[in-house]
């Protein structure tokens, strides 16, 4: 189940008062409800940008971990959940820099040593799949830029690193995503033309 932009679902609901104040004061029913509104969220965002179930689900745990210690300092500048979604991005940056995925070498360097996708029926190609075939360092920018909106300059930041930084990382993740459709199976028609 992904985020669909509907503002009932993802980190667009919107937080009754009355349950975040309650999850300030320490309630932990509250703390609950806004787990069960924003666990999601949190999980297929951190999914979309490390690619490993387990992983996505461990940073969701952390980040509610954090959640509840920093839940008090909220002060209601933006919206709830876009502060919820900062705090999932930052962490699943943070795992990433502190994996041994992350290293100073070609972000690319993994996707393109690897071959073509599995030939065969059982080969689908979607756009996970896809996905999950970029390192995790190309695979976040391209998720945070493409499907989250950040520009190149709030990925600069979120990296630590330049603009052209980020602006490469897409640039070439998009270019090896492109070569692996290119070179998908393609369908075999069973008529033969007479």
């Amino acid at each position: 189940m992904t985020d669909s932009g509907d503002p009932a679902t993802g980190f667009a609901q919107r937080v009754d008062a009355m349950l975040l104040a309650r999850a300030q004061a320490g309630d932990m029913q509250a703390f609950a409800a806004l787990y069960a509104c924003f666990g999601r969220a949190c999980f297929n965002l951190a999914l979309r940008m490390v690619g490993n179930r387990a992983l996505a689900e461990d940073l969701v745990q952390e980040v509610f971990l954090k959640l509840f210690a920093a839940i008090r300092g909220y002060r209601g500048e933006a919206p709830f959940g876009s502060w919820l979604k900062r705090m999932t991005i930052n962490a699943t940056i943070d795992q990433l820099r502190n994996s041994r995925h992350y290293g100073d070498g070609d972000a690319l360097e993994l996707a393109a040593s690897q071959g073509a996708p599995e030939s065969g029926s059982a080969a689908t190609l979607d756009a996970w799949s896809l996905l999950q075939r970029l390192p995790a360092r190309a695979r976040a920018v391209l998720v945070l830029h493409e499907f989250e909106g950040y520009t190149h300059a709030e990925l600069a930041a979120l990296f630590g690193q330049s603009e052209s930084y980020s602006k490469s990382i897409v640039s070439r993740a998009l270019k090896r995503l492109g070569e692996l459709v290119q070179d998908a199976p393609k369908e075999v028609s069973c008529h033969s033309r007479t």
